[in-house]
């Protein structure tokens, strides 16, 4: 399948199919239509509605739409979008609230690069604006990227972190969501070998495929039984003359996006139903829960070819980082050479994804990190979102999260004022 052809077939059925819904909702509405009571045009217009709308959210990169943050003596502060670091695969952003006070507490998310776009993590910059001054990791998707910029596997992505958190100096927590937990974890460790000045205070993890072994899921079964040269022949695509990116490489999101409803299908396909027949009713609305989510999970990018076949050989298949063997940029990275960085993970008891075990597999590599410096903690009945942007995120992690950060910014504190007193 690695040719444009397939990469504009599917784009094809995608477009075909939007406009198949935006023509079913403009015949329904001629006015001509309500001359008689025909409650099939109700329906015929609310499938319109759904269809456009989610074929149209396919190819359309989501805006951040940040609420501002009320700060001290109720003030509203509106938050503005400033780019530190700009590179050709992914820049660090910053989200500045201008006219308050700095932050005690400056936190680098670092989001997903599986097919989505960094606002996935909208809520979870919401939830920790207030309290934190937060970066984040914005991928870019690797069709509006020229083949000129080169390649961008599970190396490159460590060292892309390894130079955001030199940026950002050593006053820095990191809190890694999902598939970057493993490289995450190798960065850190590559700067307590090579620069240990530029390490993080502490590292959160949460939910990520550290040994993908320690429990099962579809996505590691699914790893195991297929061969590298399978993946290559039928998930990888070239990207069509339409893109800056043409002739590139891709995992394109829309087969991703195939994927991902696959797992669930009844779920989603039942989720669809109950909007179609809501618009019908006139019970929908433009910013109702079904498009908030919808808006957010059909928004897809594609992913470059290196990047998602590297990391099946390394992270699923080779268990690089769980055996502690992995190698970036010819060097072979030592978990246990952290020594000083405090680390949390976090998982959810109904996780699907990544299941409970996976990333606590982590502190078992840490060899050299002291038992007071690792935590852990797994979340009672929370799936795969839910640990880092739904109400378990809110209610019960986040808080833990904020206090694992002010017990470990206090501990460097007091360590760094008595070296200066020695």
């Amino acid at each position: 399948m690695k040719y444009m052809m397939t990469y504009d077939l599917m784009e094809s059925a995608r477009n075909t199919n939007q406009w198949l819904g935006a023509t079913a909702r403009a015949f329904a509405s001629y006015p001509m239509m309500s001359f008689g009571a025909n409650p099939a045009m109700d329906w015929l217009k609310a499938w319109g509605e759904v269809t456009e709308r989610t074929f149209a959210r396919m190819v359309v990169k989501p805006d951040w739409n940040l609420p501002p943050v009320t700060c001290e003596k109720g003030r509203d502060h509106p938050v503005v979008i400033e780019t530190v670091v700009s590179r050709p695969f992914g820049d660090l952003i910053h989200f500045t609230t201008p006219g308050r006070a700095p932050s005690k507490r400056r936190v680098l998310l670092v989001a997903p690069m599986s097919g989505h776009y960094a606002t996935l993590l909208r809520k979870t910059v919401i939830s920790l604006l207030p309290d934190c001054d937060v970066y984040i990791t914005d991928w870019h998707n690797a069709r509006d990227i020229p083949v000129s910029a080169g390649k961008f596997d599970v190396e490159d992505y460590t060292l892309y972190l390894v130079d955001f958190m030199r940026k950002l100096g050593a006053d820095l927590h990191v809190i890694a969501v999902c598939q970057p937990v493993p490289l995450t974890l190798a960065a850190t460790a590559y700067l307590a070998e090579q620069d240990p000045s530029a390490q993080p205070r502490s590292l959160t993890l949460i939910g990520g495929p550290v040994d993908p072994e320690a429990n099962h899921t579809e996505v590691t079964d699914f790893g195991r039984s297929v061969t590298m040269g399978q993946l290559e022949q039928t998930m990888i695509q070239r990207v069509g003359f339409q893109h800056s990116g043409v002739g590139r490489m891709v995992y394109p999101g829309l087969l991703q996006l195939a994927s991902f409803i696959s797992m669930n299908s009844e779920t989603h396909a039942n989720a669809f139903r109950d909007q179609i027949i809501k618009t019908a009713k006139g019970e929908a609305g433009d910013h109702d829960k079904h498009n908030v989510f919808y808006d957010e999970y059909l928004a897809v990018m594609d992913m470059p070819a290196e990047f998602y076949l590297s990391t099946v050989q390394h992270i699923f298949k080779g268990r690089d980082i769980a055996r502690n063997d992995f190698v970036v940029a010819g060097h072979k990275v030592d978990m246990g050479k952290i020594t000083t960085v405090a680390v949390k993970i976090v998982e959810g008891e109904k996780d699907d994804i990544s299941a409970p075990g996976q990333c606590l597999a982590a502190l078992g590599l840490l060899t050299g990190l002291p038992d007071d410096k690792k935590a852990s903690h797994l979340e009672p009945g929370a799936g795969h979102f839910g640990i880092f942007a739904g109400a378990s995120w809110r209610n019960n992690i986040r808080p833990l999260v904020l206090n694992f950060i002010d017990a470990n910014a206090q501990t460097a504190a007091k360590a760094a004022n008595k070296n200066a007193a020695a």
